[in-house]
């Protein structure tokens, strides 16, 4: 049985304009990489968790702010190039990026060396426009945008 993942997109609308925030995962593997690779707050869940709110869980774990409580857009799910399935949702709310603190987690690094390093999860976070969210979004997870986009124009919100 494939991974799945649970995540929130949060949103925000600045001037008119819808921005997204998304996160960059930390780690030596990932620090000289950048347009693509960015991704929403998700994590693991098991058959036993729900999967909203493992979603709500991991947005925490991964940013350290508290997603916000009200309406969420249900987005369906997107199927990640490894074959993960992710399952999110989106909510409107703000932050500071500079105020994000992540959980941390250890890694073997260099890969194959036996050496342990302990890493944050997470090493930022931004908020893009919807153009610079597709050239910086993971790709497998750019549907999500997408779906985003088509919900808040079904809900009349955008």
């Amino acid at each position: 049985m494939p991974k799945r993942s649970a995540g929130l997109m949060m949103y925000r609308r600045t001037k008119g304009e819808v921005e997204v925030f998304l996160i960059h995962p930390g780690g030596p593997y990932w620090a000289k990489r950048g347009k693509g690779t960015w991704a929403i707050p998700k994590g693991e869940y098991d058959g036993t968790e729900d999967p909203f709110a493992a979603a709500r869980r991991e947005f925490q774990e991964e940013t350290g702010f508290v997603a916000a409580e009200g309406e969420y857009l249900e987005l369906g799910s997107v199927t990640q190039k490894s074959g993960k399935k992710v399952v999110a949702w989106a909510f409107e709310g703000d932050c500071d990026p500079a105020d994000l603190v992540s959980n941390r987690c250890e890694v073997e690094w260099p890969p194959r060396s036996g050496r342990r390093i302990t890493i944050p999860e997470v090493d930022e976070g931004r908020w893009f426009s919807v153009g610079e969210t597709r050239e910086y979004i993971r790709k497998d997870q750019e549907e999500l945008l997408d779906k985003l986009l088509e919900a808040m124009a079904d809900s009349g919100s955008r």
